[in-house]
């Protein structure tokens, strides 16, 4: 299933089942079935023809996930380092949080940190229902994850075109291209599923990550004056945006 696909489902079982693998990211085949009160056999054809629609798969252990379809995976080196970029899985969940949080120990990228709230309060990493799609790619070495890029888009029909963007890389492995490549790879993805504006904001004191965007094509639309206290300092809010061709 890609994330600009619409929801539709053909019986309504398998809507339930689908909101319930997808309320918690990954779901026990059995605590699933007896938690929506299906025979086994309904139910193993529901999962059936879920899963040969792309729309829900099985893992190795046997628990259900929703099915995402991105393989655009991608290794390079960098001064002898090893990189690969590739799309979020729910496994990655703590390593990608404990990621954001090293990475924005400083409390220079609120909006990241807000991301880090919520992926850890919902522990779920990616979202498509009704009310949004969230995304993510995770930039990894020897998989381990050090860096990530997210998109958050609400599902509203008057908004629908916009994406919210974060994007980061811990410091260790910053000037090795990863938060370009990250990038880059975020504004594929949102070409690809349609959408024609991102958008992301960080306190002015965020310097570099100011730089880092308004180098690849970003522009400020609007300052919020003193819209954030970070140690007891007002600081504006630098609200950036790109429109994507």
């Amino acid at each position: 299933m890609q994330f600009s696909d619409e929801l539709e489902f053909s019986h309504r079982d398998r809507k339930d089942i689908y909101e319930y693998v997808e309320r918690y990211g990954t779901a026990d085949y059995d605590e699933t079935r007896r938690a929506l009160n299906m025979s086994p056999e309904a139910f193993g054809h529901h999962i059936a023809v879920l899963r040969r629609d792309g729309i829900v798969s099985k893992t190795d252990e046997g628990d259900l996930r929703i099915a995402f379809e991105d393989d655009s995976e991608e290794t390079y080196v960098d001064d002898g380092l090893e990189v690969t970029i590739r799309a979020a899985r729910e496994d990655d969940l703590t390593g990608l949080v404990g990621a954001i949080r090293e990475a924005l120990g400083d409390k220079t990228y609120i909006e990241g940190e807000t991301v880090a709230d919520v992926v850890e309060s919902e522990d779920v990493l990616l979202r498509h229902n009704e009310l949004q799609k969230r995304m993510f790619f995770v930039a990894t070495v020897h998989g381990d994850v050090v860096g990530w890029v997210h998109l958050n888009a609400p599902e509203l029909e008057k908004l629908e075109h916009t994406a919210q963007l974060t994007v980061g890389v811990i410091d260790e492995y910053r000037g090795h291209g990863i938060g370009t490549k990250l990038l880059d790879h975020g504004v594929d993805w949102a070409l690809d599923n349609g959408f024609e504006k991102l958008y992301n904001s960080v306190p002015s004191s965020n310097e570099a990550a100011i730089d880092f965007l308004e180098a690849r094509g970003w522009e400020t639309e609007a300052i919020r004056k003193k819209h954030y206290k970070i140690d007891d300092e007002y600081l504006d809010e630098v609200m950036m945006a790109k429109l994507l061709a």
